[in-house]
């Protein structure tokens, strides 16, 4: 126990602190950026709003808990995508908020190019983007 006068933060001003570390992405700009190969895509929503919402194409599915370890490019446990620290990562989660502080996360690991797009998967679907159909069970 700690006898230190700390001020304690809620998660509305930590988001405030933490996006303002790096520039969030909109709908179309990450869009844009996952046709021309600029940028990847990484889709950590759970697997029950995958399966209502349906996906974004050509996104990565990387569950949270598995994101740093999945991402790493110095990790054991790596993707094949995790090509190196220059790579360029848009996280999507479903509204914009835990993606935000998953990017953070990746920037203490060294991808300083991640990012989050604002709004989440809900802000992409509602710009019209492309989505895919959530499988049929």
């Amino acid at each position: 126990m700690s006898d230190v006068n700390e001020e304690q933060t809620g998660i509305d001003e930590l988001l405030e602190q933490v996006r303002r570390t790096y520039v969030r992405v909109e709908p179309h700009e990450a869009y844009a950026a996952a046709r021309t190969g600029e940028a990847l895509l990484v889709d950590i929503r759970y697997a029950a709003l995958r399966e209502r919402d349906g996906l974004v194409p050509g996104a990565l599915v990387v569950e949270r808990n598995e994101l740093e370890w999945r991402l790493d490019p110095q990790g054991s446990h790596r993707l094949p995508e995790a090509t190196g620290h220059d790579l360029r990562v848009v996280v999507i989660c479903n509204e914009g908020y835990a993606s935000s502080l998953a990017a953070v996360s990746l920037h203490q690991l060294g991808l300083r190019r991640a990012t989050d797009l604002a709004g989440g998967f809900q802000a992409w679907r509602s710009a019209g983007l492309p989505v895919l159909a959530p499988a049929l069970p």
